[in-house]
């Protein structure tokens, strides 16, 4: 019996993540972008963790797909050093900080620009960090599913690879001798916080009224 979850994010990034697991994986389940997202008000992130705020999207977008269960996720990078941060702002990290370095840069390169000074001074055995991942499945406006995942890395003073987004360049894996940036698709999706997560949560639904996986 295929599953179909309803994949409730508009960044070209996680969905190509999304992607990669379901060609990876060859599991009995399909991800699809949730239609007609862009015409969806977004609810608001201003939850503390990342379970909230997963949580929270995908009992809103959940109500726009009527039966369906709609997958929703929040993640971002934790930096020991900084005593967490970026966290759940990790995706407005500059914004908030108010960062009006290279304004013509991406979203993306004026948070990891932002990073790299706030680390700046620290040696590589201070840099140890986190991705962190938390995955809500929804229906009908009720959680019915929560799973998280991590990946333990060290964050550079230079970016590296031209995969990935957010800060998959300076997010180095010690294990593997490349940052997420350098890693394809298929591996990262058997490696990352995401993977995990995703990994975690289907096992939960497969064992649930969702129904069976193979």
């Amino acid at each position: 019996m295929r599953l179909t979850l309803y994949v409730a994010t508009s960044n070209p990034g996680k969905l190509r993540d999304f992607a990669a697991m379901a060609e990876a994986w060859r599991r009995a389940v399909d991800f699809l972008p949730l239609p007609g997202l862009e015409r969806i008000p977004p609810p608001p992130e201003d939850a503390l963790t990342f379970a909230e705020n997963a949580r929270n999207k995908a009992i809103v977008y959940s109500g726009y797909a009527p039966s369906q269960i709609v997958l929703a996720d929040d993640s971002g990078l934790e930096v020991d050093a900084l005593k967490g941060e970026p966290g759940v702002r990790s995706a407005r990290y500059a914004e908030d900080a108010g960062f009006a370095a290279a304004q013509s840069l991406s979203s993306d390169a004026r948070n990891n620009l932002l990073l790299m000074e706030r680390l700046r001074g620290f040696s590589a055995v201070d840099r140890t960090a986190r991705y962190r991942c938390s995955l809500a499945a929804a229906r009908d406006g009720v959680c019915i599913a929560i799973a998280e995942g991590t990946v333990e890395g060290v964050i550079l003073d230079t970016p590296r690879g031209q995969g990935g987004f957010g800060y998959d360049p300076l997010f180095y894996l010690p294990e593997f001798g490349r940052t997420m940036a350098e890693i394809d698709l298929v591996e990262k999706s058997r490696i990352s916080h995401r993977g995990n997560a995703l990994r975690a949560l289907l096992e939960i639904l497969s064992a649930s009224e969702a129904g069976k996986l193979s």
